[in-house]
């Protein structure tokens, strides 16, 4: 855990997060919330992926306004919780992983990632490396790539929580390729980085046990022994702020 004394100031949100009770789910880019008043309101689902192998019906959720008249559905849900509506003390697991790269951003500003990248001095936001667009380059010599894993929620699921049968997972070109990219990448840069963060406690993020997981296990490897590091950042989501908890080196895979 980082000190107390140490904690960066956490990323404060522009007005508190909205709560309510996700309702549905009708496709993988849409959730029905409730806001208390019996009215379903649509919003947009950021996470077009599973959400673990859970059945997110009636979980409490945090809920963003984009109070842009534009958008088609102008409310996102960025957060829910395992624990029940009536519990006073909700933890939020983020599901925004386009916003990971917002709060990796802050904090990268801020100094609190510097055993990863050391002081900050320049920062590049979607920089090209081969086929790819890679999420940071921080000094113009160290690659940082986020990645927010959800298609399994690796923490304790209560029972009042329901699951539905795990669906195949092969989805994994994406990473693969940015792995080797990144470790072709070290022949002129100093460091390469795939930051993995979480939005719940967790004792060390393992990669999905899917249908390809031997053929990304040994890409791993490899990059591994190219240079690339791997490393976990835990994130602590309150109504009105995120907060970086922890972060390590993933020693296993």
């Amino acid at each position: 855990m980082i000190a107390p004394h140490d904690a960066p100031a956490p990323l404060l949100f522009p007005e508190p997060l909205r709560e309510g009770t996700i309702l549905a789910r009708p496709n993988r880019f849409i959730m029905d919330v409730g806001f208390g008043d019996g009215v379903p309101v649509r919003c947009h689902c950021p996470a077009v992926s599973r959400i673990g192998d859970l059945d997110l019906t009636g979980r409490p959720c945090l809920v963003s306004d984009s109070h842009n008249p534009r958008r088609k559905l102008p409310l996102t849900v960025e957060a829910f919780s395992l624990q029940r509506p009536d519990d006073p003390h909700k933890r939020w697991i983020g599901i925004n992983q386009n916003a990971s790269n917002r709060y990796v951003e802050h904090f990268l500003r801020e100094d609190a990632l510097k055993a990863i990248t050391g002081p900050v001095r320049h920062l590049r936001r979607e920089v090209p490396l081969g086929s790819s667009r890679l999420d940071f380059l921080v000094n113009e010599n160290q690659y940082l790539e986020v990645k927010t894993p959800l298609v399994q929620i690796q923490t304790a699921i209560p029972p009042w929580v329901p699951t539905v049968p795990p669906a195949p997972f092969n989805s994994t070109e994406r990473v693969q390729r940015h792995l080797r990219e990144l470790a072709a990448s070290l022949q002129h840069n100093e460091r390469a980085v795939i930051l993995y963060c979480l939005y719940y406690a967790n004792d060390g993020f393992r990669y999905y046990h899917g249908t390809t997981y031997e053929e990304v296990l040994a890409c791993v490897g490899e990059a591994r022994a190219a240079g690339v590091e791997l490393w976990q950042a835990d994130f602590a989501i309150t109504p009105e702020s995120v907060a970086l908890t922890d972060y390590h080196p993933l020693e296993e895979w």
